[in-house]
């Protein structure tokens, strides 16, 4: 069974109340598919399926291993060095998001 080994990394534990979007697509112009929010600062990135895959660039350039999805109705995070998908009960609330740009 796979397992993350990262979750001393984990400092969100409140999801925001809402976000305005993924906070580097807001920043160039970009549009984004899906939000995740990194577990370690809480910075608002695009998901792998959007254009600009900023979840997974910053984590790759910040070493914050830990996401969490924060679209509705989801509560899965993922870790991109064990690359394993797992839910932290530490970590509570919703968060209201805009509606994606690409699905318009």
């Amino acid at each position: 069974m796979s397992w993350c080994s990262h979750l001393d990394h984990v400092r969100l534990t409140q999801l925001p109340e809402s976000v305005e979007g993924c906070e580097e697509c807001l920043k160039t112009g970009g549009q984004w598919l899906h939000l995740r929010i990194c577990l370690q600062c809480g910075q608002v990135g695009c998901c792998d399926d959007s254009p600009n895959r900023h979840a997974r660039a910053h984590a790759a350039g910040s070493s914050h291993p830990l996401i969490r999805s924060i679209e509705p109705g989801e509560q899965w995070s993922w870790c991109f060095l064990d690359d394993v998908a797992l839910q932290i009960p530490g970590v509570q609330g919703q968060t209201r998001i805009p509606p994606s740009p690409l699905m318009g």
